[in-house]
C-alpha cells in the first residue's frame, strides 16, 4: 500500500525514522535455513506502507542499502548504473521507497535514455547487465516485494523487466500479482561459509581439485587486474569464443558478432571496469603465453562470476578450474559470503560443470509487467527468425 505516488525531488529529507534501521538477528526479515542458504521468512501478499518514492535514488541512501543488505551484488550498486549509463545507452530511474516505520528501499533500474512518454520501458536490469531486484537492510520481506510490485503496476511504462537474486525467489515469488509475467530460470551459487579450505576440501568436487593441480603441472600461468589492463585480450578470447558457437548454432557469422558487439562489446567492458574499479577484476590464464581462458568477477558482499570464456582448443590444460580455484579463493579472502556462478539456462552440461566446484542450482523467476504483449512477439520473432536461419540450439 502506497500513500504518496511519488515525489521528483531527491532534495526533501527522509522521514527521521527513516535511517536504515538496521535488524537484529531477531529482527531481520532474512533467517537461516538448514541448507545453509538464505531465504525469506514467511510473509503474506499485503504490501508494506510506503510513504515515498524518490527517483532517481539518492546515491548515499542508495549505497547505505547497498552495504546493509547481505545478498546484495555489485550489479545493483549505483556504480553498476554508471557502467550501464556509459556503455549501454541507459538513464537511471532507480526508486528509493521510504517505509511508514522508517525502512529505507531501492529498486536499482535503468531506462532507455532516449525514451519517451508511453514507449518507456525499464528493467532492473536489462538483458545482458546481470541481476537488478530490491535491496533492503536484512533483505527484502514479500510484503515489501509486494508494495514496490504495486507501485510500478501504477506506472505509465510500457514494460518493466525485474531479475532479482535467485536466493530471495521466495520473497518474490510470494509479493508478484497475478499479472505479472514470469519467466523460469536456473541460477548457480556457492556458498563459502567457512571459508577457502572448507570449500575447497568439501565442496569441490575431487575431479575440480585435480583439474587444477593439472593446470599448474602442465605450466598454466594466471594473473589478475583492476585496472581494465587485460579487457583487450579477454574480448579478444570472447569473440574467438562467439565465432565458434555461431558456427556450432549454425548461424551467420555476422549476425553473432553483431548482437555480440551490442551485448557484450569492449566500450561496455571498459565501462564496467571503469565504474566498478578494483571491485572488477578480470583473471586471465595463459599456456605458452597463449590466452587459453578468462573471466570477470565482481566483488562486494557476494562475489559475482560475471562472464567467462575458454579457447576450446586449449581445454586439456585445464585452465578453467585454476582460474575457478583462485577467484573462488580471492573471494573468501575478500570476506564474500556468495559466489554468484550465473544462469545456467537448460544447459545440463554447464551445471554439472558449475556444481563441481560446489555451486548449487537455485530456481527462481524473472518478472516482467508489460501493457503489451512485447515478450510474446519477441519470443515469436525469434523464434522466426531461427527457424529461417536453422538455429541449433547448442
Amino acid at each position: 500500500m502506497i500513500s504518496r505516488r511519488e515525489d521528483m525531488t531527491p532534495g526533501r529529507p527522509l522521514h527521521p525514522a527513516a535511517s536504515l534501521r538496521l535488524l537484529t538477528t531477531e529482527e531481520t526479515s532474512l533467517e537461516r535455513t538448514s541448507d545453509r542458504a538464505w531465504q525469506p521468512t514467511p510473509g503474506g501478499r499485503g504490501g508494506a506502507l510506503i510513504d515515498r518514492v524518490v527517483s532517481p535514488a539518492p546515491r548515499d541512501a542508495w549505497q547505505q542499502v547497498l552495504r546493509s543488505d547481505p545478498l546484495a551484488l555489485e550489479t545493483q550498486s549505483p556504480a553498476w548504473t554508471d557502467a550501464m549509463r556509459a556503455g549501454g545507452g541507459f538513464e537511471d530511474a532507480s526508486r528509493l521507497y521510504e517505509t511508514r516505520d522508517g525502512r529505507l528501499l531501492v529498486l536499482p533500474m535503468v531506462r532507455r535514455s532516449r525514451a519517451a512518454g508511453a514507449a518507456v520501458t525499464e528493467a532492473s536490469n536489462p538483458h545482458g547487465w546481470g541481476v537488478g531486484g530490491l535491496l533492503a537492510p536484512g533483505g527484502a520481506a514479500p510484503g515489501e516485494v509486494a508494495a514496490v510490485f504495486g507501485d510500478l503496476a501504477g506506472r505509465r511504462v510500457l514494460a518493466q523487466r525485474l531479475w532479482p537474486n535467485p536466493l530471495m525467489a521466495q520473497a518474490w515469488a510470494s509479493g508478484a500479482p497475478p499479472r505479472a509475467r514470469t519467466i523460469p530460470r536456473v541460477a548457480h551459487l556457492l556458498d563459502l561459509e567457512g571459508g577457502f579450505d572448507h570449500v575447497w576440501s568439501k565442496r569441490f568436487q575431487s575431479s575440480s581439485r585435480r583439474g587444477a593441480r593439472h593446470a599448474e603441472r602442465a605450466g598454466v600461468t594466471v594473473e589478475s587486474d583492476s585496472t581494465g589492463r587485460l579487457i583487450p585480450e579477454f574480448t579478444a578470447l570472447r569473440s574467438q569464443a562467439v565465432a565458434r558457437w555461431a558456427r556450432l548454432q549454425h548461424e551467420p557469422l555476422w549476425l553473432a558478432m553483431r548482437r555480440h558487439r551490442r551485448q557484450d562489446g569492449a566500450p561496455k567492458m571498459a565501462a564496467i571496469a571503469d565504474a566498478l574499479g578494483e571491485r572488477c577484476r578480470i583473471w586471465l590464464a595463459r599456456v605458452e603465453g597463449r590466452p587459453a581462458a578468462a573471466m570477470m568477477v565482481f566483488t562486494g558482499a557476494n562475489a559475482y562470476d560475471f562472464r567467462a570464456v575458454m579457447d576450446e582448443s586449449l581445454r586439456g590444460f585445464r585452465a578453467n578450474d585454476l582460474l575457478l580455484r583462485l577467484a573462488i579463493e580471492q573471494a573468501c579472502k575478500d570476506g564474500c559470503r556468495y559466489y554468484y556462478m550465473g544462469d545456467s539456462g537448460r544447459s545440463a552440461s554447464l551445471g554439472k560443470f558449475k556444481e563441481r566446484f560446489g555451486a548449487r542450482p537455485y530456481d527462481y523467476a524473472e518478472y516482467r509487467l508489460e501493457r503489451l504483449p512485447l515478450t510474446a512477439a519477441e519470443e515469436g520473432l525469434k523464434w522466426a527468425v531461427k527457424r529461417v536461419i536453422r538455429f541449433k540450439d547448442s
